[in-house]
């Protein structure tokens, strides 16, 4: 550990030692604010590396205090990966002995020195993050806890019974009323209860035939799915059956309370048919409290009656006395005195005159209520508690045999298995669940019998407020405790339906249902939402402002705890997370709450924009350069922006109650940052302009790749041009027609600058040609006593030979591939700026309903003839250059090849001498080698280019032999059909069976040579007319690149290599050439081509260069004497 530690602070000082001594830090600040000089390595390793590569990349001034004090900040706290999961640290014991690295993040700083107020702080000179975070959004946000129900407030129960206890009294009570009425009905309808939860199913596969008393089959199946469903064992249903059934047949068709099937049960059930005595206890306890809570508490008892009743229930719940001490004659003794409490109070009427009331109804509702709710329980899947099981319709209609026992009507069942499946949805979040409760609660009436309603109205619940006690009924007491949980949520919905956004519309069809609490806390009546009134709008107002202070709160707090982590600037996260509940405010809260509200678009988005522009205005007010911070926070804050305004927009105008006054202003972005761009652009001129010369000054053309033949260097060019585009519309900003004319001046210096290089760098194909060597006329003999004249060669310029060994045929063709990718480039560039003008015009266009100003709207950038013009002026600028370039260097490629790398066996050798020993066949294999090696490093769109670049050269150097061949090459008639056939071949060469150039190309090309090859099948004197005819034309000046058939210049040419007497005769008499035989052969005595240049070539000299010039005063003269005499 400690070499690794060692290893890591040493890499640590030399990287901090790089950036001092490679120029990266521009400056040094010392405590004092002064300039330093230099830091000692002690100082060094006091220095945070993070906080000197920030200063780096934003201008490279660093602050020796602050970098001390980051570096001592970093130190107090573990070293950790900077990673979403946050799980990995670098630690500093073993972690073997240390065990498994920790699971949470690492603390957060308590205090956060130097820390902005206003939210920014300038990022140049506090890179970082932790300067310019804004420490009042950083509240203690507590994780989101479950809200609770509030309870209805029925009377509690004064006996101590407890949830098991009602849930199996509530079975025993079901069971017994099921026996009790209707016997008869049930063998009728004889369904088949094969369905089930998924408990009972099993349960049916795993128990043992049980004793069960003899009662239908339809019962027995109904009976054992409730059994299941409330959770009672087997052997004590069975128990409990048997003495239920005994009760029956003793009291079949009379209706049961809950006192009678109390003593009922105790009479019948004895210690011995419980496995144990602790469930016996607790069993025959249960009985005796509820046996008080239904007795003891009743007003219609007297003061002796309730003694007595307390004195037996006492004498049940002793054990000793009752299971051992007492007779069964004494046990039915104290159970008759019981029994006869109870028969006075169920002989009382009931109170309200409903059919079937008993005296039970109103005097115990806050038992009986809880018991029916218990079975209401019974319907869910106990495996699958956000379930109802398959057959719960089936016990729900069974459940109505206790109806007339426990007061239950129709009003009040539907309220009650209402609040049963609200409850349950709250417990299990099931969707389904709330869904059947609303369709419960919606059919409970306000308005129905009104015996039924004065029932209703004394089954009372109490609620406690701020000073004062309110008494509902049940119903009310249901719809107020849902109303109040849904009230709870929708204070905070973006918190509670944030990812459950599908649940928010049932939530609010629920508080449709039940209604919303009032804001005054005393009044009972809740808002109803089915009419549009201030009071519903209020409300919803107050739901939007809430929940989005309470989302903004935790958007700022989650911003300002990632901006640590991230290093990104804090109000950019906000932004982002702003955006993301403004996305939410549209898709699934605003059409929800327009009904009621239709302007609550409007608030959310006015909510938002305030919050988050509090924030933007100090930052955007300390813009002065496009920093880091700058590039991260300007596009989210404008993309918050297209957001808000889209919400504050989608609106419908004909639905609002009043005019919304409150206009939605933008930030002032474009005002802040607009200036700020132009200079960076202007900064980014210079800079790419030197990147530009830099990469092109150490470019050695070689390819990137096999398959990407063009120079890295364009490459690295593009990408710099791309990053800058990138970056400007990076920003979402409106782009005017200045900023748009520096970043095309930006795109055009650049590749401009490029293309001047190539071009300046690339030499003229025409100083590749040799000189004109002398005109002579054909002579058979040589004179021995002559001494014969020499050719002389020129050497060849030292700055061009440079230039040309930079110039090889790999290269141009580099070169070549290059300049065909910026063309397909610079077409791409275009492409790319018009279509991010175009999606910045539609930004603009979703913000187009916001005021602003006229001006700045006309100057934002559409496709107008201005911009069109301006991006014509540019590119087609930069192509034309483009195009010389590739025009150029297309055709040094051909002439490099033939007038440079092959002049000699071309120039020099061909026909030197006789045509049949000096064939062109013998260049041909050379030529093959040279196409290969070009087709190979050439894409195929420029292969077709080069290969016609050779092969024109190749036939302007075949006419460069026909016409200025020199003093060793003349043409009989005989060598004509030879030469024609060459000519043939070099076609057939560059065509290659149809493979090659198109055969029209390749004869248009050959023509002038075809035409030439004519003159030589002519008679001398047919020559010597023609001459005569064309001599007019010996004026005009015309260069030997531009000769024409009727050209007096080619005809004499023809007439200087024409092996015959008759033309050498003429030729010497009206020009007086010399004798070919005069000079020598070049070839005899040609130096080493290493001694003349590097690549094979051969000059003339220049005294063989002036003879041509010197040669067109004397044609002239001859002409006119020509014309003058009609023979010679």
């Amino acid at each position: 550990m400690n070499s690794l530690l060692e290893r890591y602070r040493n890499d640590r000082r030399k990287l901090m030692e790089f950036l001092m001594s490679s120029g990266l830090v521009k400056e040094l600040r010392s405590h004092s604010g002064s300039s330093s000089a230099s830091l000692s390595p002690a100082d060094l390793d006091a220095l945070s590396a993070d906080y000197v590569l920030d200063c780096v990349k934003s201008g490279g001034v660093v602050d020796v205090s602050k970098a001390t004090k980051k570096y001592n900040f970093e130190s107090s706290y573990p070293v950790t990966i900077h990673s979403e999961s946050r799980d990995s640290y670098f630690l500093v014991s073993s972690p073997d002995a240390a065990g498994s690295p920790p699971r949470r993040s690492p603390p957060q700083p308590v205090n956060i020195e130097n820390s902005s107020n206003n939210g920014h702080v300038d990022s140049s000179n506090t890179p970082s993050p932790i300067d310019y975070t804004f420490n009042e959004e950083t509240p203690d946000i507590k994780p989101m806890k479950p809200i609770k129900i509030i309870p209805l407030g029925l009377p509690p129960l004064r006996t101590g019974l407890s949830d098991d206890d009602l849930r199996e009294a509530a079975y025993e009570l079901m069971i017994a009323s099921m026996l009790l009425s209707s016997a008869d009905a049930y063998p009728t309808q004889r369904r088949k209860m094969e369905k089930g939860s998924k408990l009972l199913l099993s349960l049916k596969r795993k128990e043992k035939p049980q004793l069960q008393p003899q009662t239908s089959n339809a019962h027995s199946e109904v009976i054992n799915m409730i059994r299941v469903q409330m959770q009672i064992s087997s052997k004590m249903d069975t128990c409990i059956r048997r003495n239920l059934v005994q009760l029956a047949q003793l009291r079949t068709g009379e209706q049961i309370d809950l006192p009678q099937l109390a003593l009922g049960l105790l009479v019948g059930i004895f210690k011995s048919d419980f496995p144990n005595e602790k469930l016996y206890i607790k069993w025959k306890t249960r009985q005796a409290n509820l046996l008080e809570e239904a007795l003891c508490f009743s007003r219609g008892l007297e003061k002796n009656e309730r003694a007595t009743l307390r004195k037996c229930l006492a004498t049940i719940r002793e054990s000793k006395e009752w299971d051992v001490v007492m007779s069964s004659s004494l046990r039915i003794d104290v159970l008759s005195s019981i029994r006869h409490v109870a028969s006075k109070l169920s002989s009382l009427p009931g109170r309200c005159g409903i059919e079937e009331e008993t005296y039970y109804w109103t005097a115990i509702y806050h038992l009986n209520i809880r018991l029916y709710e218990k079975l209401l329980f019974g319907v869910f899947d106990v495996l699958d508690e956000g379930q109802l099981i398959e057959d719960a319709s089936s016990m729900l209609f069974h459940m109505k045999s206790i109806w007339s026992t426990l007061g239950i009507t129709e009003n009040l069942h539907n309220a009650i298995y209402g609040w049963v499946l609200f409850q349950q949805f709250v417990s299990t979040g099931e969707p389904s669940l709330l869904g059947s409760a609303i369709q419960e609660l919606q059919k409970v009436t306000e308005e129905g019998n009104p015996k039924e309603d004065l029932y209703l109205s004394r089954l009372v619940c109490s609620r406690q407020t701020i000073g004062a006690d309110i008494h509902l009924s049940v119903s009310k007491a249901i719809f107020t405790s849902a109303s109040a949980w849904c009230d709870d949520k929708l204070q905070d919905y973006h918190l509670h339906f944030g990812k459950k956004p599908r649940d928010f519309g049932m939530l609010v069809s629920l508080a449709s249902t039940v209604g919303l609490p009032p804001a005054d806390c005393m009044r009972t009546e809740l808002i109803k939402l089915d009419t549009l009134s201030d009071d519903v709008g209020d409300k919803i107002q107050s739901y939007v402002q809430n929940s989005i202070k309470g989302a903004c709160a935790r958007a700022a707090h989650f911003a300002y705890v990632k901006s640590h982590g991230e290093r990104t600037h804090a109000l950019a996260l906000l932004a982002n997370e702003l955006s993301v509940i403004a996305k939410a405010e549209i898709n699934e809260f605003v059409p929800v709450f327009s009904k009621w509200l239709p302007e609550c678009m409007m608030i959310s988005a006015m909510l938002l924009h305030r919050f988050y522009g509090e924030r933007l205005t100090p930052f955007l007010e300390g813009v002065s350069s496009l920093s880091g911070d700058v590039r991260k926070v300007v596009p989210a804050a404008y993309m918050l922006e297209e957001a808000l305004t889209q919400l504050y927009n989608c609106h419908s105008k004909s639905k609002l109650h009043k005019p919304y006054l409150h206009k939605l202003k933008n930030y002032e972005i474009e005002k802040a940052v607009k200036p700020v761009m132009l200079d960076w652009l202007i900064s980014q001129h210079d800079h790419i302009l030197q990147w530009t010369r830099r990469a092109f000054e150490i470019e050695e053309w070689e390819p990137v790749s096999v398959h990407q033949r063009h120079a890295p260097s364009i490459v690295e060019i593009f990408r710099i041009i791309e990053e800058t585009v990138s970056q400007l519309f990076g920003l979402h900003l409106p782009v005017d027609i200045t900023h748009l004319q520096a970043l095309l001046s930006i795109i055009y210096h650049s590749l401009d600058t490029y293309l001047q290089r190539i071009y300046d760098q690339l030499v003229d194909k025409k100083l590749l040609y040799p000189a004109a060597p002398p005109l002579t006329r054909f002579t058979e003999g040589v004179m021995p006593a002559m001494k014969r004249k020499s050719l002389e060669f020129a050497e060849p310029d030292n700055k061009m030979v440079t230039k040309l060994d930079e110039l090889t045929i790999p290269k141009l063709c580099i070169r070549l591939n290059t300049l065909c990718y910026i063309q397909k480039q610079i077409s791409a560039i275009e492409d790319g700026i018009r279509k991010s003008l175009t999606l910045v015009r539609s930004s603009l266009d979703k913000r187009s309903n916001i005021e602003t100003d006229e001006a700045e709207e006309e100057n934002s950038l559409t496709h107008s003839e201005a911009v069109d013009e301006l991006f014509a002026t540019t590119y087609d600028s930069l192509r034309e250059t483009n195009a010389n370039c590739i025009t150029k260097t297309r055709d040094l490629i051909g002439a490099r090849v033939i007038f440079w790398d092959l002049r000699d066996m071309f120039l020099v050798q061909l026909y030197n001498g006789t045509v049949e020993g000096a064939r062109l066949e013998r260049l041909l294999p050379h030529i093959d080698t040279v196409l290969d090696n070009v087709c190979s490093l050439s894409y195929e769109d420029s292969r077709d280019m080069v290969v016609l670049s050779i092969c024109r050269s190749a036939l302007e150097a075949y006419v460069r032999v026909l016409l200025d061949g020199g003093p060793t090459r003349a043409f009989s008639d005989s060598d004509i059909p030879l030469m024609e056939e060459d000519l043939s071949i070099l076609k057939e060469f560059f065509i290659a069976d149809g493979e090659g150039l198109p055969r029209s190309l390749v004869e248009q090309e050959a023509k002038q040579a075809k035409e030439i090859l004519d003159l030589y099948s002519l008679e001398s004197e047919m020559l010597i007319q023609m001459l005569m005819t064309a001599s007019e034309l010996i004026d005009m000046g015309v260069s030997s690149e531009q000769r024409r058939l009727e050209d007096a210049q080619t005809l004499v040419r023809v007439l200087c290599h024409k092996k015959d007497r008759t033309a050498s005769k003429f030729l010497k008499r009206q020009y007086e050439f010399p004798m070919s035989s005069e000079y020598e052969d070049p070839t005899s005595n040609l130096p080493a081509l290493s001694e003349i240049v590097r690549s094979t070539s051969t000059r003339w000299s220049q005294t063989s260069q002036s003879s041509f010039s010197s040669f067109k005063k004397k044609i002239q003269d001859a002409t006119s004497e020509i014309r003058n005499n009609s023979g010679w």
